[in-house]
């Protein structure tokens, strides 16, 4: 399962929680309570090397 990161639009709370990717997207905040719980977009973990990969395929 993936882990998603999510920032709070109002506090600027933010955790990584580790869902489904069928699961629904998380909306209320956990801290404050209010519908500003946004996923973010973040880069991947991990980078192929070594030979025939390329670091910026």
């Amino acid at each position: 399962m993936p882990i998603y990161a999510y920032r709070c639009e109002q506090c600027g709370f933010a955790k990584d929680v580790l869902q489904k990717i069928s699961d629904a997207p998380l909306t209320d905040c956990p801290e404050c309570g209010k519908s500003a719980f946004k996923k973010q977009v973040t880069a991947a973990g991990f980078q192929l090397k070594g030979n025939g990969w390329y670091v910026t395929d």
